[in-house]
């Protein structure tokens, strides 16, 4: 199984290579996949894989084995693409300007399909079922996993076990890495409106200064990590957007900061968040201001079940060689794969895509990302064989 699973990977990788090519050069925005959604389905098709649409524009395959009760599995891939303008100079870059695979999805989604291709070729040779999740809105709230999950997307099968591939543009093609318990943080929104009174910035003892108030409450809100949270515990506290005025000699009426939390312990976020708003209110009102703050409760985070991940490493070293199997570092990012990790057994896993022989270092999220794209075949292999193993 091992060897055939080797085998057609290689074979099918210059085919769903181009698959990439085409899903890179029509990428679409979070909850926006039609074109994406309409392509996977048409895929799936002629791979003779039976389907549904679930979301609007999410897709769900299955595939049974032998003994298709035996154990269900589910793998997952997300679609959506970033609101950046690409500025590779490559024949198959973005055809939607100011909308590009930034973030490997299309990797992801490529994977996928070619891991849906062996599977189904090689049904009669694995037991159980592989339940194929192709997911929108990954890089937008509220997460197209939540959505998902609310339209059934974990039952009628109930899968055992679900597991994920995301690109690593800081691990070399060839490798992947893992890592039990936390591995991404939760992420949340956080806006606040800092109310005073404005006025002539010459006469502030007429006024209540927005501005100085935001300054105090930037600092303020820094001790909600570093005084109240245990170290070990890895969390951040980011104010990212400050907009108040617009000329040297007025104070305005108010002030706008925009900011984002970031925790790897359930307990701690919404305790954190508690005191977001405990501080903020007090600190204000007691400088003469009014607050208004909404905290936008984003993704969960991402918790990989010790046990399936310890069996998901030990199958990928059988496939790719322990060398090529390292540990996945600690990453403060998010990712809405949290939502199916509080729900069934998960394993969130990285597929290495550097190459700095051939200058392929960009990051993610950046616009000149792209990948080595010797990983597909990496990719769709590891993810048939894990789907044809685990559990």
């Amino acid at each position: 199984m091992l060897e055939k699973i080797k085998s057609l990977a290689k074979a099918y990788a210059p085919e769903f290579i181009n698959i990439r090519h085409h899903l890179h050069m029509h990428p679409e925005l979070s909850y926006q996949e039609f074109e994406t959604s309409a392509f996977v389905q048409q895929k799936l098709k002629e791979f003779g894989i039976p389907f549904e649409v679930k979301a609007t524009t999410g897709v769900v395959g299955l595939i049974k084995g032998k003994n298709p009760d035996s154990r269900i599995v589910a793998l997952r891939a997300d679609m959506d693409a970033l609101p950046i303008l690409e500025e590779n100079d490559i024949p198959y870059k973005s055809q939607n300007p100011g909308v590009m695979h930034a973030c490997g999805h299309d990797v992801h989604t490529t994977c996928l399909l070619g891991a849906a291709k062996i599977l189904n070729e090689l049904k009669n040779e694995w037991e159980g079922t592989v339940k194929l999740v192709f997911q929108p809105g990954e890089e937008k709230n509220p997460g197209g996993a939540s959505l998902m999950i609310k339209d059934g997307v974990l039952e009628n099968p109930k899968p055992q076990a679900i597991l994920a591939l995301h690109v690593n543009t800081i691990l070399e093609v060839g490798q992947l890495s893992f890592r039990g318990g936390k591995v991404m943080a939760s992420a949340d929104e956080l806006y606040f409106t800092v109310k005073g009174k404005g006025g002539h910035a010459a006469s502030p003892q007429l006024i209540v200064d927005p501005i100085l108030l935001s300054s105090h409450l930037i600092v303020a809100l820094q001790q909600i990590v570093s005084r109240n949270n245990n170290p070990f515990n890895p969390s951040v506290l980011s104010i990212t957007s400050f907009n108040g005025g617009n000329t040297t000699n007025v104070i305005p009426n108010e002030v706008k900061l925009m900011g984002t939390f970031r925790a790897m312990d359930e307990t701690w976020r919404f305790k954190a968040h508690e005191l977001i708003r405990t501080i903020s209110q007090n600190l204000v009102t007691s400088m003469g201001g009014e607050l208004d703050l909404h905290i936008d409760v984003g993704y969960p985070c991402v918790y990989n079940n010790e046990t399936l991940t310890a069996a998901a490493k030990q199958q990928a070293s059988i496939y790719m060689g322990e060398n090529n199997v390292s540990e996945t570092e600690l990453r403060m990012g998010a990712e809405d794969f949290g939502y199916y990790a509080q729900a069934i057994p998960a394993c969130f896993y990285r597929l290495g895509t550097m190459n700095k022989a051939k200058g392929i270092i960009a990051g993610v999220h950046t616009p000149v990302f792209n990948i080595d794209e010797s990983a597909i075949e990496t990719g769709m292999g590891m993810m048939a064989w894990l789907g044809s193993t685990i559990v």
